[in-house]
């Protein structure tokens, strides 16, 4: 825990922004990318579009004052590797990205952008991967667990063992989901589901 601690006192702007408001807009379609921008969220998270589409929508989120992430594994036409991340960077213009892939994320982390390596918690097997990862040089700024309506002590032994902070998202439908992860450890919640992003 003091090791996540230490890491938590130097946050970078990165941090701040999502502790200013925590709820994360994750957008899978024009609609939803439109109504967002219209709320008060200040990180979307981008979860569909394709080569041709992806650096219009991420203009869209950047001229509203907000950062663009790329979910790099959900865009059609991405490969998983660092051409994919060059493209991201350099022709979409996003500030950063989400992904399951550590090699993108020791990339993405080289080139400047901001990284989320996401984490899906089925097993214990995923818990020993979380910590493992906190063993290696290269961290990402955060990690996302998902399900994000996993139990208080999942969270809380999740946020015990990463050295950086920790998110949730996935299937958080209600108020009292994100009031559940946010008072267990993690910072933030990202979330398709609409109404949540007006709270």
């Amino acid at each position: 825990m003091l090791q996540y601690r230490q890491v938590r006192n130097v946050k970078n702007a990165f941090i701040e922004r999502i502790e200013e408001n925590p709820i994360i807009a994750s957008v899978k379609n024009d609609e939803g990318l439109k109504l967002c921008l219209t709320t008060d969220v200040g990180v979307v998270f981008i979860l569909y579009g394709d080569l041709c589409s992806l650096p219009t929508i991420v203009r869209q989120v950047r001229e509203s004052g907000r950062l663009a992430i790329v979910h790099v594994d959900l865009i059609a036409g991405l490969s998983s590797d660092e051409a994919a991340i060059d493209y991201i960077k350099n022709v979409a213009h996003a500030d950063g990205i989400i992904t399951t892939k550590h090699n993108l994320i020791v990339y993405g982390k080289k080139v400047g952008l901001y990284t989320i390596h996401r984490y899906f918690v089925l097993d214990s097997l995923a818990l020993k991967n979380i910590e493992k990862q906190t063993k290696t040089k290269v961290h990402p700024d955060l990690i996302e667990v998902l399900p994000g309506v996993i139990v208080p002590k999942l969270f809380r032994k999740i946020t015990s063992i990463s050295e950086v902070p920790v998110m949730a998202g996935g299937l958080i439908t209600e108020k009292e989901d994100v009031i559940n992860a946010l008072k267990n450890g993690v910072i933030a919640v990202s979330t398709t589901n609409q109404s949540i992003w007006f709270m």
